[in-house]
């Protein structure tokens, strides 16, 4: 069962189980289908996590969906005559999005969930985001011991499983996102952007069941993409979303990423607002609302959480944590955050707002109370209040899956020897450094940069933020990208800033 073992279109392809290890990645599995998994892998994969669920559950209750890919439903039926096979009661719910299969778990009395989906990456790829414990999904020690179950086929298989389909989780989904705001008495006019993913089936109903004006773009469901993949940090989706915004004078302009549980913001005016500073504007509303509000957030996220006046002033108190919806989601619940934010658009709302678990439409939906509750201003007013930082994009340079962690201790090292040794960076020393997730170190003047490995593809993570100036912002990149420079295997970025 490795990468390479058997090839398409064999008799050995039909066969034998396929399912290549470098698949099984920090928090959830992609694999590019059919070369590095096939239909015997996907129930091998099914065998596997049921043998997990029963072992964690009495009630091995399992709720399964899948995305909108020309392929995801015979995966998912693959997947499901193994959860059967391992004595899993699985209740198929369809074509869902991610945070619906989470609801479903609440809605069907279901411990463990199993999604199938590669949420953006690009048309070929699949995957699964599984969980065994509401609203948790599998971290690093489940996904190895999943990883290590099926290379070794030591999965059970006492049978005793069952089938049951649920028709109308959509209708039920929709009704419970909507519920806590009802409908607005602001009529708002929003932009949805979908990217042709499965979002599309989704965010436009439940954000006209609000009252809103919505203008429909890229909402047609199509696996293939046709204009850009369904990402809300890539900038090609997010300049589109911007034009249509200008050119609808909508009050707002909401991106979704492929299976639905990330929301990007485009505000009144066109301006792109990161998901790090929309995260900003959420929390000082809600920590007027909640009483000293504990938040989390990941490493690649705005310094503004810990420096903004305001949430000071109303007690908030900011947690960086490791990036990955995983850990934050997990960290949220361990310390009773009221929301989790991600500089990528996942936002995990924690009681009374939500259950725990990242939710893009619910993230729009907040996004649209928070303009309620502020009727005399715009989504560009709200932005304009928040102290001026320069922040760039997520930047994602390749580097081999084999090879990325080995570069980032490398970093990591060149990085805290500088600091041990007050050498400096742009004339200036770093003064702070924090390895929970690769490393963030900053300047005395704010400026930070983070190098980190992705963990869901064979790439870096470069982020940079300057409280200073964008030139101070472009300086701190090209020292970073200099020594990035350095690595032969790190190779040419996803995106990445242009001159100052």
């Amino acid at each position: 069962m490795t990468d390479s073992t058997i090839k398409p279109n064999t008799e050995a392809f039909e066969r034998e189980i396929l399912v290549a290890p470098s698949g099984f990645r920090e928090y959830d599995a992609r694999w590019l289908y059919p070369q590095q998994l096939n239909l015997r892998g996907a129930q091998a994969l099914g065998m596997g996590l049921g043998t997990i669920v029963r072992s964690m559950s009495k009630n091995p209750a399992i709720a399964v969906g899948h995305d909108y890919r020309s392929y995801s439903a015979e995966i998912k039926m693959a997947m499901i005559t193994g959860l059967m096979a391992a004595g899993c009661h699985v209740k198929d719910i369809g074509l869902a999005l991610s945070p619906v299969a989470y609801f479903s778990q609440f809605e069907l009395d279901c411990p463990a969930v199993a999604m199938v989906t590669a949420s953006h990456n690009e048309n070929g790829w699949t995957g699964v985001k599984m969980g065994a414990e509401r609203p948790l999904t599998f971290g690093p020690e489940l996904m190895t011991r999943l990883k290590e179950m099926i290379l070794s086929q030591s999965w059970e298989t006492p049978g005793g499983g069952s089938y049951e389909y649920v028709s109308d989780m959509k209708e039920r989904y929709l009704t419970d996102v909507i519920k806590s705001v009802g409908t607005l008495k602001r009529k708002l006019k929003v932009v949805v952007a979908c990217g042709n993913g499965t979002a599309g089936a989704y965010a436009p109903q439940a954000l006209e069941a609000l009252g809103c004006d919505v203008i429909a773009m890229d909402c047609a469901l199509d696996y293939t993409f046709p204009r850009y993949n369904p990402n809300p940090e890539d900038m090609e989706m997010l300049h589109a979303l911007s034009a249509r915004v200008k050119e609808t004078g909508a009050d707002v302009g909401l991106a979704f990423d492929g299976d639905g549980d990330r929301c990007g913001v485009v505000d009144n005016t066109g301006e792109e607002i990161f998901a790090d500073k929309v995260g900003v504007m959420l929390a000082r509303d809600l920590a007027r609302q909640y009483k000293n509000p504990t938040f989390v957030v990941d490493v690649k996220s705005t310094g503004l959480y810990h420096s903004d006046p305001v949430l000071k002033e109303l007690g908030a108190t900011t947690d960086y944590w490791k990036t990955g919806h995983s850990y934050i989601k997990r960290r949220v619940n361990e310390l009773g955050a009221l929301v989790g934010f991600e500089k990528s658009g996942h936002y995990f709302y924690n009681a009374p707002i939500g259950r725990g678990y990242d939710d893009g439409i619910l993230s729009a939906v907040t996004v649209c109370n928070l303009l309620e509750r502020n009727p005399d201003k715009t989504l560009a007013q709200i932005k304009d209040d928040l102290p001026k930082t320069w922040s760039s994009p997520t930047m994602s340079p390749y580097c081999p899956d084999d090879k990325k962690y080995g570069v980032v201790e490398a970093v990591t090292a060149q990085y805290q020897d500088k600091k041990a040794k007050g050498e400096t960076i742009l004339g200036q020393k770093i003064v702070d450094i924090v390895t929970v997730n690769g490393i963030r170190f900053t300047l005395e003047d704010g400026t930070w940069g983070l190098v980190r490995a992705s963990s869901n593809k064979p790439s870096l993570v470069v982020v940079v933020e300057s409280p200073v100036s964008d030139k101070q912002m472009h300086a701190m990149f090209d020292a970073i990208d200099a020594l990035l420079s350095a690595f032969p295997e790190v190779g040419e970025y996803d995106q990445k800033l242009k001159a100052a």
